[in-house]
C-alpha cells in the first residue's frame, strides 16, 4: 500500500531539510517529488541533476512543446511521450531513494493538458513505492493542478510565530477549496521553537514536536554538504525519527 506525504511550510522554516532527513529515516525506499520552484532538495541530498543528465518535468514539457530532441517519439501520443520521458529522463535513482523534480515553468502557453496527464502519471508511478514524499511550496494551491489530489499526511513545518499557526488554518481552507483530500495534518516546529511557544502549538492541533537544533546539520547546510552523510544519531535526525514514529511511520 502506497502512502503519500506532503511537507509544506513558509520559506526558510526547514521543510526541505525535513523531507531529506525523513526520506533517510524511513524503512523503505521512497519516491521524493520536489515541487518547490527553488529546487533545493537535490542539492541537499548531494545530487547534481545536470551532471547526472536528469531533467525536470518542466524541461521535458518545454522540449515537447518546442519539439526539441523528441523526433524519435513522434509516433507516441502526448501521454505516452510524457510518461516515457518522465521515467527515462526525469527519474533519478539511488540506493536510498528516487527523486523527481517538477522544476519551474519555462515558457508561456497552456499547460492544462500536460498538467492533467501528470496528475494521472505521477500517482501511478507513486504506487510503485511504499512512501512518496512531496516537498511542496508554502501553499497547496498547485498540488491538485499539477501533481496529486489525494494524500495521506500533510506535515506543516512552522516557525514560532502566530502567523505560522494561522497558516495551518489557511492550508485547511485551501485544501478544501482546490479539492485535495487528506487524512491528517500535523504541525512540526523548527529548531527555533522554545518551550513556551510549543505549548501554544500543542493547543492549536496535531503538534508532533520540533526539529532539534543541530550544529552538524547547520555546518552541512552552510557548506553545501550532502545530508546523506549526516550522522544518524545527530539531534536533527533523532528528532525527525521520533516525529515520524508519532505519526505512525517507522
Amino acid at each position: 500500500m502506497s502512502r503519500k506525504i506532503v511537507c509544506t511550510g513558509r520559506g526558510g522554516t526547514g521543510k526541505t531539510t525535513f523531507v531529506a532527513l525523513a526520506a533517510l529515516c524511513l524503512d523503505s525506499h521512497p519516491l521524493l517529488i520536489d515541487a518547490d520552484s527553488d529546487q533545493n532538495l537535490a542539492d541537499m541530498l548531494g545530487i547534481n541533476l545536470e551532471k547526472e543528465k536528469i531533467k525536470t518535468i518542466s524541461e521535458i514539457l518545454f522540449d515537447i512543446q518546442k519539439k526539441k530532441n523528441t523526433k524519435e517519439l513522434n509516433s507516441l501520443s502526448l501521454p505516452e511521450k510524457i510518461e516515457y520521458l518522465l521515467n527515462f529522463s526525469c527519474l533519478y535513482e539511488s540506493e536510498d531513494f528516487d527523486l523527481i523534480s517538477i522544476g519551474v515553468k519555462w515558457t508561456q502557453g497552456c499547460y492544462c493538458m500536460p498538467n492533467n496527464i501528470l496528475r494521472s502519471i505521477l500517482p501511478k508511478l507513486a504506487e510503485s513505492y511504499r512512501y512518496t514524499i512531496i516537498d511542496s511550496p508554502g501553499g497547496l494551491e498547485h498540488l491538485n493542478r499539477r501533481i496529486v489530489s489525494e494524500v495521506d499526511d500533510i506535515f506543516v513545518i512552522i516557525d514560532p510565530t502566530v502567523k505560522a499557526l494561522k497558516n495551518m488554518e489557511r492550508l485547511k481552507k485551501i485544501a478544501s477549496e482546490v479539492g485535495i483530500s487528506y487524512k491528517n495534518i500535523y504541525l512540526v516546529g523548527n529548531y527555533r521553537f522554545k518551550r513556551e511557544k510549543e505549548k501554544l502549538a500543542k493547543s492549536s492541533g496535531n503538534y508532533l514536536g520540533k526539529i532539534e537544533y543541530d550544529p552538524e546539520l547547520e555546518e552541512y547546510t552552510w557548506n553545501g554538504r550532502s545530508l546523506t552523510d549526516l550522522s544518524q544519531n545527530s539531534p536533527a535526525f533523532s528528532s525527525i525519527r521520533e516525529i515520524l514514529k508519532k505519526a505512525g511511520y517507522m
